[in-house]
């Protein structure tokens, strides 16, 4: 973290007065599910959770695997991941992709009511042979045990993602496949030696979505915002047991 860093801002707040639509990212909503307390600090009061560091080997394995699928997409021909699967599906040309992989652009949709623009940006975007776009993500980690699944209560926020993604291409007009993919980089650490490459066993993860849940959230959301009194502390939010800790000692110190 840069010796920099000033957790106030003054951008990106949320004014009630205001008649503009506010920018609401899928990580603030994610935010928001996981503390209101935090998100409220962040968007409504401008101070942010402290950032953590960057995964970079991460970022690198997403650069390369868009860099693999788009040569596929190019030629039109379809990935050998997708054939050695059987899966129904390949890489989509959409005149759009590049501006929805952006993360300051992404795909976005106005909602009205609460007048919250949400976006995301997404990884990939497949399309089956019902012209039914399928939303992709990659992910990257190293783990000794085979990964065939998202359902662990620590991937809820995968799970969401994806959710949130096939909400908002359908917000858009777009017929979206409820089913999506997780092409899931495992790097492993069982060869003899590194010799300057780390390499990776791929798995494809299908997810049946449901996106039912976000209308109701967006608009919780926006209550949250438009309220003047800050959320309780959620009882399992490490940030919030963090400040009310410290705020407790430095109040014995300093009587």
């Amino acid at each position: 973290m840069s010796k920099f860093y000033n957790p106030k801002r003054s951008r990106n707040i949320f004014d009630p007065k205001d008649e503009n639509p506010f920018k609401l990212s899928r990580s603030k909503i994610d935010l928001f599910l996981e503390c209101p307390r935090c998100f409220y600090i962040d968007r409504r009061l401008g101070v942010g959770r402290v950032p953590g560091f960057p995964f970079n080997l991460n970022s690198a394995v997403d650069t390369l695997l868009k860099k693999e699928f788009d040569y596929y997409r190019a030629n039109n021909q379809n990935h050998p991941l997708l054939e050695k699967h059987g899966v129904d599906a390949r890489p989509a040309a959409h005149r759009d992709l590049d501006k929805w992989r952006h993360n300051f652009t992404g795909i976005q949709y106005l909602h009205n009511p609460s007048n919250l623009l949400i976006f995301g940006a997404i990884d990939d975007l497949w399309i089956n042979s019902k012209d039914e776009y399928i939303v992709v993500d990659y992910k990257a980690t190293s783990k000794n045990e085979k990964i065939t699944h998202v359902n662990l209560g620590w991937q809820i926020g995968y799970r969401r993602q994806m959710e949130i993604y096939q909400w908002l291409l359908r917000m858009n007009g777009y017929s979206v496949s409820s089913t999506g993919y997780f092409v899931y980089c495992n790097g492993q650490t069982d060869r003899e030696m590194f010799k300057g490459k780390l390499e990776f066993d791929i798995t494809l993860i299908p997810y049946k979505g449901d996106d039912s849940w976000v209308v109701k959230t967006v608009n919780n959301i926006h209550a949250c915002l438009i309220h003047s009194r800050i959320p309780d502390a959620t009882e399992d939010c490490d940030y919030c047991a963090y400040r009310t800790a410290v705020k407790d000692v430095l109040k014995i110190n300093n009587t």
